[in-house]
């Protein structure tokens, strides 16, 4: 048999498989969460770009040691669960010494039993712990050698023993948060090394990533940007479980391409995270609750999410405290 059919019958057959699984998700939801979530996005490692970094980008180049800083850590916690917020996103990367993949951790990660001390903290605090791996081939520097391994039977099984062993360290959690955003060639011009799934192949990736997180026993969450530039693909065959975070961190609400996928997603029945950042406007976060509470019905607006989208270190003190005040002020208006 040659190997052009051997490759087409491999395909086809994980193709079949990924629809499965996405067909097994279209089942009936549990009961809806009784209050809105009010989330922030920390960053244990940032190692998300393939970047060479040109000066002025350097947050973008990839760090062999953890860049974090604990005793911030440990404030910004303290200053959500006292804003009342009440859920953390915690961007993992190559943070983790992962017992299936350790080879992945940079230096000074995190041990498991170190990430299960921290895990409890933050439950005492009040705030719900939510993992975050992102899998999108534009973020995915974090996963070292297998981030140039994408669509490889050793690919699929490091994504699926991860997805595994985060669901079971965080004890199975309501969301893991899989990225999959600006998977793009524009959005890699400036890499070293770009991959760009498309088509086909990028849904059959994808599902088989929800896939497994469902097996894991936890709800699938991304970001909704795939639907800016595939309106049709997308709800043709995105899976309803999948939870949605479209974002928009700029403030012309008014008549934008961007904002209005929090209306499409809401008019074909999609459960919704809107996403706020302090990343270039401090009105954002505040805005993007306006509109989303005036145009997502409540049964599907499960909460909002901030997005610093800054690394976890004394010198983005100001900018992360900004961010929460920004969500405590919200939450406190809504009283």
């Amino acid at each position: 048999m040659s190997r052009n059919l051997l490759n087409r019958r491999d395909f086809v057959q994980k193709t079949v498989m990924a629809s499965l699984a996405a067909a097994a998700l279209e089942r009936p939801r549990a009961k809806e969460p009784q209050r809105l979530l009010w989330g922030n996005l920390l960053h244990l490692s940032m190692n998300m770009w393939e970047d060479w970094a040109a000066p002025g980008k350097e947050m973008r180049r990839y760090y062999p040691s953890l860049r974090f800083d604990e005793k911030l850590w440990n404030d910004l916690l303290a200053r959500m669960a006292s804003a009342r917020l009440n859920l953390v996103v915690i961007d993992l990367g190559d943070g983790v010494r992962y017992e299936s993949h350790p080879e992945i951790a940079v230096k000074n990660a995190w041990s498991v039993e170190k990430l299960k001390s921290e895990l409890k903290k933050i439950r005492e605090l009040g705030l719900e712990p939510i993992p975050k791996l992102n899998f999108s081939a534009a973020h995915d520097a974090w996963m070292g050698e297998y981030s140039r391994c994408v669509s490889t039977g050793r690919y699929y099984q490091v994504c699926a023993d991860l997805i595994a062993e985060v669901s079971e360290l965080f004890d199975r959690p309501r969301f893991f948060h899989l990225g999959m955003d600006e998977e793009t060639a524009a959005h890699q011009k400036t890499y070293q090394y770009v991959t760009v799934r498309q088509f086909d192949l990028w849904w059959n990736d994808f599902l088989f990533l929800v896939g497994e997180a469902r097996k894991a026993g936890v709800r699938p969450w991304i970001w909704s940007d795939y639907l800016w530039r595939h309106p049709k693909e997308f709800f043709a065959r995105m899976p309803h479980e999948v939870a949605q975070s479209n974002w928009y961190y700029g403030t012309n609400f008014s008549d934008n391409s961007m904002t209005r996928a929090y209306d499409e997603l809401d008019a074909h029945g999609y459960d919704q995270i809107p996403t706020a950042s302090n990343h270039s406007h401090p009105e954002n976060f505040r805005l993007t609750v306006d509109y989303c509470v005036r145009r997502i019905r409540p049964r599907r607006l499960l909460g909002f999410l901030q997005t610093p989208w800054r690394p976890t270190l004394e010198a983005f003190r100001q900018h992360h405290l900004e961010a929460i005040d920004q969500v405590a002020r919200v939450i406190a208006a809504r009283k």
